[in-house]
């Protein structure tokens, strides 16, 4: 199995047919392909060997999808950065994983400008955004126009296809390493459930640096459907592009389907009757909230995936029957779904003996989708892989259907609106503030986001801080999103006889009344 198969299959059989509608463009699969291989082989001519890592910093576009693509055509490697951390986050990923190119649009390019002496490993800086072509890059279009296409590489199977950065237990970013089988098994069960059938129209709404959006996308490559892009999330861009382009599948995190549902362009007139599913993923949906969407796009499906960047990222399905009226009266929507096809799931306790049905303990997955390893991190793979399961640090229990119930985070991790914040990247930052002694940080319940960051704080004798001073000073070293929303100062933190923080007796009064711990 290899990325790139899906393409060379619609090249065959239907080459005229739209591939990638973006800013009023269409592109079919015979020109898309064309790019695909010339993209291939300018990254060839500016140095790329097999295996390189190649990054992309860069909203979404036509050339993010033609980067995803002409990367494994050419033999490289993807990694592509997270848009919204900071440049020490980024800077630390290009650098961990030892990219030799990257690719950045006019959104980055100062970012990249400054960093870029501090980018070791960085050989060549392609330019694919507009306007004028800054100093010490490539343009774009001109490498296009000026490089043969090559042939595909075909590196596939246990070949390493990307490295995908996500948050760090130990305050450092971790590069999860995918190859093409874990991406390809995990788009051919997301086909199996339904959610690409042919003739479909898939919008990349979510940012396409994200494996979400990525894997969501990979069974319409499989089914040679089309894809729209619009360059980041909207109500107004999603509805348009929705409209316009025919769409019949998306990809939302749940606070995105409340901004939508609830935006006053949802109350002007519209065409939206193309529309088909929304799955969302990355936190489960209110009650409230779906009632509203599920009135704003009747006819609609609703379905949840969960998983994670490690299983490439699918673990588990809940059906659109779950989220009807007849449905939730099975009890089911609460649920984040049961195991998806080509993978096992399991609820394990601390020895990973399965647990009894009912019985709280780890979720554990196997399968062709588990990742291969933390880049250069033997010792947390290890911790995460054992037997062949990756486990997840979420607790959950599984019902007699097999459906898991989460209701806890075993591993420090707090999930706001749809990204993961891992507690001690947040801390690393705030314990470098010359006023803080030390301090936790924990996830509180977020109407909006559905978690919110909180930090307690224990300042140094005679310090004070403002609150708006600490979230600057954070700003400054992580990404805004995983910025603490609230701010408490304590005497002492509570300690366990072994000295560790007790953050479940911080986490008490925030999530007492609730049901579960987690949002």
């Amino acid at each position: 199995m290899y990325l790139t198969q899906s393409l060379h299959r619609s090249l065959q059989q239907h080459p005229d047919k739209p591939a990638v509608r973006f800013a009023g463009r269409t592109l079919g699969f015979r020109e898309y392909g064309e790019r695909v291989a010339r993209l291939a082989g300018a990254l060839q001519k500016l140095g790329m060997q097999t295996g390189d890592r190649v990054a992309m910093l860069s909203l979404n576009s036509a050339r993010y999808l033609e980067y995803q693509m002409a990367v494994p055509w050419g033999g490289g490697v993807l990694n592509p950065c997270n848009i919204r951390w900071s440049a020490a986050e980024i800077l630390y990923s290009l650098e961990d994983s030892g990219s030799t190119i990257l690719l950045v649009d006019q959104t980055f390019r100062p970012m990249v400008e400054q960093m870029r002496e501090q980018a070791t490993s960085l050989r060549e800086v392609i330019y694919c955004g507009d306007g004028a072509l800054p100093a010490r890059m490539h343009g774009y279009e001109a490498l296009l126009d000026t490089s043969a296409p090559v042939p595909d590489a075909a590196r596939r199977d246990e070949d390493l296809a990307g490295i995908f950065y996500t948050g760090g237990t130990t305050g450092f970013p971790k590069g999860v390493m995918l190859s093409h089988t874990n991406m390809c098994s995990s788009g051919l069960a997301l086909h199996a459930e339904h959610l690409a059938p042919p003739g479909g129209c898939y919008l990349h709404a979510a940012p396409m640096f994200h494996l979400a959006d990525m894997g969501l996308a990979t069974p319409h490559w499989l089914e040679g459907n089309t894809h729209s892009i619009i360059p980041m999330f909207s109500p107004e861009g999603v509805l348009d592009a929705i409209e316009k382009d025919r769409v019949t599948h998306i990809l939302l995190v749940p606070t995105m389907i409340q901004m939508l549902v609830d935006h006053p362009a949802m109350r002007e007139p519209r065409d939206l009757a193309s529309l088909k599913c929304i799955t969302y993923g990355a936190s489960p949906i209110s009650e409230a909230v779906l009632n509203r969407a599920m009135d704003a796009f009747p006819g609609v499906d609703f379905v949840q995936a969960y998983g994670m960047t490690e299983l490439s990222p699918l673990a588990t399905i809940n059906p659109a029957r779950n989220h009807t009226a007849e449905g939730r009266k099975l009890g089911k929507l609460r649920s984040a779904g049961r195991a998806s096809y080509c993978t096992e799931v399991r609820i394990v306790d601390a020895d990973g003996t399965e647990a009894p049905r009912g019985t709280v303990g780890e979720v554990a997955v196997r399968g062709p989708n588990v990742m291969q390893g933390y880049w250069n991190k033997p010792e947390q793979t290890a911790a995460a892989i054992r037997d062949g399961w990756m486990h997840t640090g979420d607790g959950a229990y599984m019902d007699g259907d097999g459906y898991i119930f989460v209701v806890d985070r075993l591993k420090d991790m707090i999930i706001s609106g749809g990204e993961n914040i891992y507690s001690a990247e947040v801390e690393n930052a705030i314990t470098q503030h010359p006023a803080v002694a030390a301090c936790a940080v924990i996830g509180i319940p977020s109407e909006e986001w559905g978690e919110a960051v909180h930090a307690a704080l224990v300042l140094k004798p005679g310090q004070g801080i403002r609150d708006d001073e600490l979230i600057a000073h954070c700003k400054a070293l992580i990404a805004g999103y995983k910025c603490p929303r609230s701010v408490a100062i304590v005497d002492a933190l509570p300690l366990s006889g072994a000295g560790k923080v007790l953050k479940t007796r911080l986490r008490e009064p925030f999530w007492q009344d609730r049901q579960r711990a987690v949002a």
